[in-house]
């Protein structure tokens, strides 16, 4: 990682492990940081100022949260789920983030509200701005946020594991340009919440989540290759010819024919 995840500031800098995390999730949430992206400790260490210790507990609690992933010998590289993986990830944020929106709406304080209504109009700005970097890390984080007005901690924390692996997945599987969250879907589940209805609220955020899942190509290929030369369309015996094409040999030929094609008289046909 050649650059810094974001500019540090100084008064960031020091022992705790807790603002280099903050930092590689926002990085991820603004799909500046890729999977497969390698985090070189004495990098990172160099960055924020910290020791390599500092670094390898952060890195260590990204990893129990699959957002890192620790390679033998090679070190700590950006996760990159699976389809599988994603689809997983999608399942569980059905099962929950509806339930989020249930609780909120029927105990969200009128401040928590106020505080999604500002994350939503900065959401707007960004979009008309064309500020896509922000606006892919504002919609990511109002699910997020939304957990933190239901005033669950452990949602919270659930949500912020989800909505980072979903950030990955989507750098790895969406359908052409996907730019952030559908515009208007998070403005009509504030709205549900703000009403009360915590079964609105409930489908909307169901709808919203499947529409997210819809833009992402997870099927898996019908027919996997058996092996790296089926892969690529070669021989296995590493000829670098495709299947069936003999080297020298024309098409509709005989092998070891090299003169123009004769019919054969009826003395040299055998078993016929």
């Amino acid at each position: 990682m050649d650059q810094p995840v974001v500019d540090s500031p100084v008064s960031e800098r020091g022992r705790s492990e807790a603002p280099i995390r903050a930092r590689i999730l926002q990085a991820i949430f603004e799909r500046r940081l890729h999977p497969g992206e390698k985090l070189t400790e004495e990098r990172v260490a160099e960055l924020f100022g910290v020791s390599r210790t500092v670094v390898r507990q952060a890195l260590a609690r990204l990893a129990q949260d699959g957002i890192v992933e620790h390679q033998p010998n090679r070190g700590a590289f950006v996760a990159a789920p699976s389809r599988a993986d994603a689809r997983h990830v999608l399942d569980a944020r059905a099962v929950v983030e509806p339930e989020i929106a249930a609780s909120a709406a029927c105990g969200c304080a009128a401040a928590a509200v106020a505080r999604l209504r500002r994350h939503v109009a900065m959401e707007n700005e960004a979009r008309a701005a064309g500020e896509r970097a922000t606006l892919v890390r504002l919609t990511g984080e109002f699910h997020i946020a939304l957990a933190e007005a239901a005033g669950n901690p452990v949602f919270v924390r659930l949500l912020t594991e989800l909505q980072a692996l979903s950030s990955l997945a989507i750098l790895l599987y969406a359908r052409g340009e996907h730019a952030a969250c559908p515009p208007h879907e998070h403005t009509d589940i504030l709205e549900a919440i703000e009403a009360g209805d915590g079964e609105l609220a409930a489908r909307r955020m169901r709808a919203h989540i499947a529409h997210v899942a819809d833009e992402l190509d997870l099927s898996e290929p019908r027919e996997r290759p058996l092996g790296l030369a089926q892969a690529l369309g070669l021989e296995p015996g590493g000829t670098g010819r495709p299947p069936g094409k003999a080297h020298g040999r024309a098409p509709g030929r005989a092998p070891g024919r090299t003169g123009p094609r004769s019919r054969p008289s009826s003395a040299t046909v055998k078993g016929a």
